[in-house]
């Protein structure tokens, strides 16, 4: 087999910032995903280079993908961690880094991905996630993580983290990058459990605006606030229409007011 990391370009890049989602477990609403998606959109970001992911899932549970070419020709597009970078200005380069949670063979694609971290010479990495939690959908989104130092987490004004329990791919990433010396912040939003809809774009832009800050990186979020907004206003239209979920979502309200 060839190597599974592909490089599609070998840019000079300097103190560049990589922002990493995984979908699937640590992905609630496609938060961290879309966060990601957006930062890459906004910054205009190109193609970087991929970890062929072939080796590390069960393609009967994330399966290759057919597409049609210009030419209306059949192509199969197989699972892939991709990288793009760009730069919001010369002096704030950024690589994001997005793709499907490993299923098997963790250790050995951890080792692929930090060794690409250091092949780009990238000394701070910015790990998303987020989850589902009893919290009050109209409340502002809540973001927790954990970071190689307090001072990276007070930058932001984000609580650190206690969670024990499983982790996923994000979790054994930190631990990996932060021995080899890199600067690593994760973090987390928080969305309620009860509120299934996805894309969640609060959740995205909870996120977005916490990388953006930690990087000090100005970028124009003003449609994915219109996207959240929308979005809040769908949610508080099925809640109002659902007696249930109404009196779910004040018995809550009382448990935050009692804390």
């Amino acid at each position: 087999m060839e190597h599974p990391v592909e490089m599609f370009v070998r840019p000079s890049l300097h103190e560049a910032s990589l922002v990493v989602a995984f979908e699937g477990w640590s992905d609630a609403g496609e938060a961290a995903t879309g966060a990601v998606r957006y930062l890459s959109e906004a910054i205009r970001a190109v193609p970087l280079g991929q970890i062929d992911c072939e080796e590390f899932l069960d393609l009967t549970v994330q399966r290759p993908t057919i597409r049609l070419n210009d030419l209306r020709e059949r192509t199969i597009e197989w699972p892939a961690t991709r990288f793009d970078y760009g730069s919001h200005d010369t002096s704030h380069e950024l690589v994001l880094a997005q793709g499907v949670e490993p299923h098997t063979h963790w250790r050995r694609y951890c080792d692929l991905f930090v060794s690409l971290v250091r092949r780009l010479g990238i000394r701070r990495v910015i790990l998303l996630g987020a989850y589902v939690s009893d919290v009050v959908y109209s409340r502002p989104v809540a973001v927790t993580g954990f970071a190689t130092s307090d001072e990276l987490l007070e930058e932001v004004g984000v609580s650190h983290s206690s969670y024990e329990g499983p982790t996923g791919i994000g979790g054994v990433l930190a631990e990996e990058l932060a021995a080899e010396g890199i600067e690593v912040l994760s973090l987390w939003a928080g969305l309620p459990h009860y509120i299934s809809a996805s894309p969640n774009s609060r959740g995205a832009l909870a996120l977005v605006q916490k990388v953006t800050g930690s990087l000090r990186v100005k970028i124009d979020d003003e449609p994915l606030r219109n996207e959240a907004a929308s979005f809040e206003q769908k949610i508080s239209n099925i809640v109002a229409a659902d007696p249930e979920l109404t009196e779910y979502v004040r018995e809550l309200k009382r448990r935050e007011f009692a804390q």
